[in-house]
């Protein structure tokens, strides 16, 4: 980190700061062992609870439903990166009412809540005679919203290039569109792949909210699994569906900080 957009802490200031520290851990390592105290009294701990998540079944069916997971996020990732790139080049053209249409679809698409979106699609759609599955319910809402946002990090990319690369692209001959695709947009990928890969985080995230409309995706087959197997089989169960979570995002995010340190 840049020492210059802080002053170094002194001797007063650096000992807090190792006290600060020091009480949150203890207080957080308190906190564990007050909670896992909890649960071993109930019986939540019993090593044959834990034991059942070395099923074969179980296994099995958490498996098809990860791949399902990751079946709706590289559909809706594909969707929503070719989006934002045109909805970007839209917001950057010298029309003014292109601007103004993409800006206010940026807008709407960017403050809506995303579950309202994907219940739109899936109950909205029938209503008007058209029937969409679960699986492009999900996806459609998922690109609806990550598409606005994606568009706003292509577009503050590509401003934040020096003005030449465009001016020497129009001075070879190069079209607006060519120079878009050419020219600005790779180098914009590359500056702000850390951001993107952050969004590709959240967009792994909002996958789960298919549990609302009937999607098997990775929660909804846990939930499947708990109700077989019984309400006691909940916390191994929907703790193995977080450790897995946890391991896809931190290691995404491991990804993005070692591209930005690279740069």
């Amino acid at each position: 980190m840049n020492a210059s957009l802080f002053d170094t802490p002194g001797p007063r200031a650096a000992r807090r700061d190792r006290i600060i520290t020091l009480g949150s851990t203890g207080l957080l390592l308190l906190l564990l062992i007050f909670a896992l105290t909890v649960l071993s009294r109930n019986g939540k701990l019993e090593p044959e609870l834990w034991m059942s998540l070395g099923n074969s079944e179980l296994l099995a069916l958490l498996a098809s439903g990860l791949a399902a997971t990751f079946k709706v996020a590289a559909v809706a990732l594909v969707l929503s990166v070719l989006g934002g790139a045109v909805m970007a080049w839209g917001l950057l053209s010298k029309t003014v009412w292109c601007r103004a249409i993409l800006s206010g679809w940026i807008e709407v698409f960017r403050g809506l809540p995303l579950l309202l979106l994907i219940f739109f699609i899936f109950l909205g759609g029938p209503v008007i005679g058209i029937e969409v599955s679960t699986f492009w319910s999900l996806v459609l809402g998922i690109v609806l919203y990550n598409s606005a946002v994606l568009a706003e990090i292509f577009r503050a990319g590509i401003q934040s290039l020096p003005k030449g690369q465009t001016e020497a692209a129009l001075a070879i001959g190069l079209g607006d569109g060519e120079t878009f695709r050419v020219i600005l947009l790779p180098q914009a990928v590359r500056r702000m792949m850390p951001a993107l890969i952050s969004q590709m985080v959240v967009l792994i995230k909002e996958t789960s909210l298919g549990f609302v409309i009937g999607y098997t995706e990775f929660l909804r087959d846990a939930r499947t699994a708990v109700e077989y197997l019984g309400g006691e089989y909940s916390l191994p169960i929907y703790t193995l569906v977080a450790v897995v979570y946890i391991s896809i995002n931190c290691t995404l995010s491991f990804i993005a900080r070692r591209i930005e340190a690279t740069r």
